[in-house]
């Protein structure tokens, strides 16, 4: 008989066990989100500047629920990077499946958001209520990635909580590896969003070579 799993419900525990999934800690790994990354512009620091200052502005009117933080913190950096114009485009709401090989095992589950260049799967963001740590998260949208049909290249993605973001790579070509970036918090003394944007914007470059 097939189980299936919701995407919700999935724990690291379940990936390292069901399919071999491993943390590199090796920096090398992925250098990516620290190397050759692209400036941008006067304006667009500009625009970054009101987003982080709608976020505070926000935090004045609890509860900071999903929906919110897409709308006044997500999608205005997705619009300020270009992801909304062609080649890319952006679904919400992607039902994904991933199967284990030799157990009855589905996970099934749907994506926030995902972001494409010429079908290839560039990154998928996660937004979560303010409240929540990036952990909550980690697992979903590892279960997700895992689901993405160009195993022979890395994949990238990006957690969103509203307060923090941080930059995942996953690598599935014969057992999978993850590694981390650094967590980017919005409450620190400079405007961390400058680095979330030049980030997003050499992580699409490379998947998409």
């Amino acid at each position: 008989m097939t189980q299936t799993i919701q995407a919700r419900d999935v724990d690291l525990r379940t990936l390292i066990d069901k399919f071999g999934l491993q943390l590199v800690l090796d920096d090398q790994f992925f250098h990516e989100w620290q190397e050759n990354l692209p400036e941008i512009t006067n304006l667009d620091k500009q625009l970054l500047d009101k987003v982080k200052a709608g976020y505070f502005n926000l935090l004045n009117y609890p509860p900071l629920l999903e929906d919110v933080v897409r709308m006044a913190i997500l999608d205005p950096i997705l619009f300020i990077g270009d992801f909304y114009l062609s080649p890319f485009y952006v679904k919400s709401e992607e039902s994904i499946d991933i199967a284990v090989s030799d157990e009855n095992i589905i996970i099934k589950g749907k994506i926030d958001t995902l972001v494409f260049k010429d079908k290839l799967w560039l990154m998928i963001i996660e937004a979560k209520k303010v409240s929540f740590s990036i952990e909550v998260g980690l697992a979903q949208i590892l279960a997700y990635m895992l689901g993405s049909p160009h195993s022979e290249k890395p994949c990238f993605g990006m957690i969103v909580t509203g307060s923090e973001f941080i930059f995942i790579k996953l690598f599935n070509r014969n057992l999978p590896v993850y590694a981390l970036s650094k967590g980017f918090l919005m409450r620190n003394p400079r405007n961390e969003l400058y680095d979330v944007l030049r980030i997003l914007k050499r992580l699409t470059q490379l998947a998409s070579t």
